[in-house]
């Protein structure tokens, strides 16, 4: 089961969360021994800096959720520690302190963390954070492709810059945070092999990364999405489905626009008016989406291989677009797979 009960400083006045991951079935482990606290957190995080403040003796603590691209979990160390993770590189971490404090700094930002307070960490930010003694955080680790993924669809255009997110997250404030943390929980506790049904887990993420987008401030809330329309015109919706199933292939600008049933002129007002590109740099973006996949999968054995077979053909122009929007170059991607499969 997955059932306890919050201190009520940690509950707040709204009564947050009656029940959290914190049953024997979804014990990651419990140790007092530093180096396997510091391996069993990194293998669902990230490698990192742990470091016990004072003589205290560890007594650490971790249960674990897994659900695709999104992950809750309850950490505790007993002790003060000192955590230095670095960037996290390919997820954003919510981090919502039950009981005690952390003092969090992430790149420019610093902030004290505390049961009113969150923190969220943006991959690309180094950060290094001080947990006090007692400190017990309940935490939604998000996959950074997700994200990136769902807000370029509310955008309806590439990201020209990585998403941040301000650091400070008050969290027991935001009703609709609140009813997406009750929601998975409430799921978990009564689907036991939750993770069988894809369809679910898949809406789960959604969810979980469209109301992270809409309940705290990033560096994209004040920008305006490309379409002024919630549904697109047919013309560009048979353009994008043909773009989606044909993206492998050669495709002109002319076998767009009969594939869509219009001219060129409406296809391209069409594309500018709603997604805020043109229809090639619609494919091109698409096709840098498909390299990513790739890369991502484990499939792939080197990244010019990757690079061509999406159509892209000079290197360096590759490698510098990718790295613009995912923040890492496409060699980085390709090696982060390869270190996780031999982990």
């Amino acid at each position: 089961m997955l059932q306890t009960t919050f201190s009520s400083s940690a509950a707040g006045p709204a009564k947050l969360l009656e029940r959290t991951p914190d049953g024997p079935g979804l014990l990651l482990f419990a140790s007092t021994d530093a180096d396997e606290a510091r391996s069993m957190v990194g293998r669902v995080m990230k490698p990192h800096i742990l470091k016990i403040s004072g003589s205290e003796r560890l007594d650490a603590r971790m249960h674990f959720l897994p659900l695709g691209d999104v992950s809750v979990s309850r950490l505790r160390y007993g002790p003060a520690v000192e955590i230095g993770p670095g960037p996290l590189e390919d997820f954003f971490l919510v981090q919502m302190p039950l009981v005690g404090s952390a003092a969090i700094q992430s790149g420019p930002q610093r902030i004290d963390s505390h049961p009113e307070l969150a923190s969220v960490l943006s991959p690309d930010d180094d950060t290094c954070m001080k947990w006090s003694a007692g400190n017990d955080q309940l935490m939604v680790r998000i996959a950074r492709s997700l994200l990136e993924r769902t807000l370029v669809a509310q955008l309806g255009h590439p990201l020209d810059s990585p998403l941040r997110f301000t650091l400070g997250f008050r969290w027991q404030a935001c009703p609709l945070w609140q009813c997406l943390l009750n929601y998975i929980v409430d799921c978990s506790t009564q689907c036991s092999d939750l993770m069988v049904h894809r369809l679910v887990v898949d809406q789960i993420e959604q969810l979980v990364a469209s109301t992270l987008l809409a309940a705290q401030q990033h560096s994209y809330s004040n920008t305006a999405p490309a379409r002024r329309g919630t549904i697109l015109p047919r013309h560009v919706r048979r353009a994008t489905d043909y773009l989606r199933a044909y993206a492998h292939e050669p495709i002109s600008a002319d076998q767009i626009a009969q594939a869509a049933g219009v001219s060129m002129r409406s296809l391209c007002a069409g594309f500018k008016e709603f997604l805020g590109v043109s229809p090639m740099q619609y494919l091109r973006d698409l096709r840098m989406e498909c390299a990513r996949t790739e890369l991502m999968s484990g499939e792939a054995a080197n990244v010019s291989g990757v690079a061509l077979r999406w159509g892209f053909g000079h290197m360096g122009r590759f490698s510098n677009d990718y790295r613009l929007r995912y923040g890492e170059t496409p060699s980085q991607t390709l090696r982060k797979d390869g270190l996780s499969r031999t982990a």
